[in-house]
């Protein structure tokens, strides 16, 4: 039964030996940075030589026109490229403040169990991606695989990681209703909250609200605004004006001789201002893009 769900629970699944979830601590969640990062498929490759720092409990956002490398960025820093055949990566992915998932401050996450990394680093795709079980199991499945098996334990942490994604008032009293029959919108969030019931500290999300309605698009960006300074948040985004709204600072990938790469980086509303690259203007202003 478990197989059907193995191309998304890699995304989150940790070592099936801890015994508890811990608890969120009090300082800010851990910074994320890559060294000259390079990936390709094959012979084709998706962007290259990415030296980008991501900064405690801040929201970057990662713009740019499709095809130059942003959401294949995003799947490397939780490795989540060694899933598709023939990719290639160079370069180093470095998380600070890492421990518990290994014994140094600062470490190359490939040097740490995917599945441990990955419960440190979630992830919520472009398409909702509920499983085809009850609104509570979806959240309780995750739990259990992590080492949760206390009822009354799973129940606070499920109640919790829903009121963050802002969708606990409006399921509590059918927790045990099918999850795909919630609205997109509200399969999303619970895509979010079933990431959150982990306590990740570093969140990545792929375009979570291109495949939503203008309203059910504000509510998830709502929910992801109120998770600031929480978590350590990186969002792909083809929507100028969420990411204007949310982020903290913007990253600027563009295709460049023949591979993706980031052209800028720096203070969200200061690149919208001024900013110092011409292809930035462009694709900032809607002239390019």
């Amino acid at each position: 039964m478990l197989d059907i769900f193995k191309p998304i629970k890699n995304s989150f699944i940790a070592n099936r030996k801890a015994s508890h979830i811990e608890k969120p601590k009090n300082t800010p969640p851990p910074r994320l940075y890559t060294k000259s990062l390079s990936l390709s498929y094959g012979n084709k490759p998706a962007f290259r030589d990415i030296s980008l720092s991501i900064s405690s409990g801040e929201i970057l956002a990662i713009v740019g026109p499709s095809g130059c490398g942003k959401s294949s960025f995003l799947t490397c820093l939780n490795r989540l490229n060694e899933l598709t055949p023939n990719s290639h990566l160079s370069g180093t992915v470095h998380l600070q403040d890492c421990d518990p998932i290994c014994d140094r401050p600062d470490c190359d996450i490939q040097t740490v169990a995917p599945t441990r990394l990955r419960r440190k680093i979630g992830m919520v795709f472009q398409e909702p991606t509920p499983f085809p079980l009850s609104i509570y199991q979806n959240l309780a499945f995750p739990l259990r695989e992590h080492g949760v098996r206390h009822r009354q334990e799973r129940d606070r942490l499920i109640e919790a990681a829903l009121r963050d994604a802002g969708l606990w008032d409006e399921v509590k009293d059918r927790l045990n209703s099918p999850a795909q029959a919630l609205s997109g919108g509200q399969q999303q969030r619970l895509c979010l909250a079933r990431t959150l019931a982990l306590k990740p500290q570093i969140l990545l999300l792929d375009e979570p609200c291109s495949a939503l309605d203008p309203i059910a698009s504000e509510t998830v960006e709502t929910a992801i605004a109120r998770l600031r300074g929480q978590y350590t948040i990186v969002i792909v985004t083809h929507n100028l004006a969420q990411a204007r709204r949310i982020s903290d600072r913007l990253a600027v990938f563009w295709w460049v001789d023949g591979a993706g790469q980031l052209i800028e980086l720096g203070a969200t509303a200061n690149l919208f201002k001024q900013p110092s690259h011409p292809l930035t203007h462009a694709y900032l202003s809607g002239r390019r893009g």
